[in-house]
Formats: C-alpha cells, sequence, structure tokens
C-alpha cells in the first residue's frame, strides 16, 4: 500500500509539473463543459419557466419527455450528434465534427433537459398566484420571469449544479463526437479512459483526482452563491 501511494504521488508530481500537458487537457475540460452549462441555461431556464407557468394541451405528455431525457445515457446522445455531423450526414458540411464544438452541443443537449426539468420544478414550487401578483403590481413579462426566478434561485441554481455534474464527468459522448485527439479535443475523462486502456492506473487516478477537485470547488462557488442569503 505504501509503494502504491508512493507511486501515485510521483505520478502526480509528474503529472501536475510545470511543463505538464495535464494543465491544457483540465482548461479544456472546464471550457467545454462551462460553455456547454451556460448554454444550457440560457435555452432550458425559460423553457422551464415556459412549461411550469402555461397550461396547454399535452403538457404532461411534453414534461414526461423532459423527465425522461434527464437519464438519456450521454453515450446515446453523442451517437445521435456525431449521425448529424458526420461528413455524411445533414450537417457534414459544416465540419464540427471531432472539434470541441461537436463537444458542446453534445454536452449541451444533455444538460439542457436537466436545467429544464429543475426549473420546472423550482417554479411550480412557487405560489401559484405569485405572477398574478407581480402582474397587479406593474412588472412586465420579463420582469415577472426575473424576480420568479430570484425566488426560485435556490432550485435554480441546484440545476445549474446537477447540469454541470452531469457533462463534467460523462465520457461517451466526448469520446463520440470529439474523437479524444490529443492537442484538441482529448478532456480529463477521456484522457482517464486513456490511461487506464494503457494500464497507467496511478496516471488516471491522478487525473480523476484532479476531475473531482475541480468539480468540488465549481460546485462549492455555486453553493456558496445559493446559500449566502440564508440565514
Amino acid at each position: 500500500m505504501a509503494d502504491w501511494l508512493r507511486r501515485l504521488l510521483e505520478t502526480g508530481a509528474e503529472l501536475f509539473g510545470p511543463d505538464a500537458a495535464v494543465r491544457v487537457i483540465a482548461i479544456r475540460t472546464m471550457v467545454v463543459s462551462g460553455t456547454a452549462t451556460l448554454l444550457a441555461v440560457a435555452i432550458g431556464v425559460p423553457l422551464g419557466y415556459a412549461l411550469a407557468r402555461t397550461m396547454f394541451r399535452g403538457r404532461l405528455v411534453v414534461l414526461g419527455f423532459v423527465n425522461t431525457a434527464m437519464g438519456m445515457p450521454p453515450v446515446v446522445v453523442g451517437l445521435i450528434v456525431w449521425l448529424l455531423l458526420v461528413r455524411s450526414g445533414p450537417f457534414g458540411g459544416l465540419d464540427l465534427i471531432y472539434t470541441k464544438r461537436a463537444m458542446v452541443l453534445a454536452q449541451c443537449l444533455i444538460a439542457t433537459p436537466i436545467v429544464v426539468g429543475f426549473t420546472a420544478a423550482a417554479m411550480q414550487a412557487l405560489p401559484p398566484r405569485l405572477p398574478d401578483l407581480l402582474a397587479v403590481l406593474g412588472a412586465g413579462p420579463v420582469r415577472t420571469m426575473w424576480l420568479l426566478a430570484r425566488e426560485a434561485r435556490l432550485g435554480l441554481l441546484v440545476a445549474v449544479m446537477a447540469a454541470f455534474g452531469g457533462i463534467v464527468s460523462e465520457v461517451g459522448a466526448s469520446m463520440i463526437v470529439g474523437g479524444n485527439l490529443e492537442r484538441s479535443t482529448r478532456v480529463l475523462t477521456t484522457a482517464i479512459v486513456t490511461e487506464t486502456s494503457r494500464g497507467e492506473v496511478e496516471r488516471a487516478l491522478a487525473l480523476g483526482i484532479l476531475l473531482l477537485a475541480l468539480s468540488f470547488a465549481v460546485n462549492l462557488a455555486l453553493t456558496i452563491v445559493q446559500q449566502r442569503h440564508r440565514p
């Protein structure tokens, strides 16, 4: 056990040295997953708000689809995006396959249903007559949505944390649409798979610890924002 721990520490020192390529991979991971999360929030919050506050025929069916999509296997999403972006696919001419943009697209599709579902639940937890009260007080549609979002901020920040956690740790979609190219699309999860397949267990574990640390740092920051106004 002591020898294994020593090898792990030596591997970590090698990986995270001043000239280590792992820094680039870690930054790429945060950029791809962070961008995908922001896009998912920009798309998912308005959609979740609309589902929570608008009554229409088939609404329950739509909510059922959203809740089902929250558990969609990332590898299936990656396969669908790959079929769309591959050269023979309908969007093959855009040359997006095996790029960071394709990874952002795939991760955004994974995260958006999570944001929509959590947002709809958070909005439905508010008093039903609150939007009417805000309208009577003179708040327009955009102002009303902003005020409701402030009231539901605890649930909305949970949506952001769940979405980010769901995509920063996924590997299937990133591997399929990104190709795990060493100097272009390799992220921490695909690097862990690569090192494990090579038998470099200590390197894979060191990368896993880094991934957990980055995820914890992001979620801690969001948790501080979420809880700072609570007693």
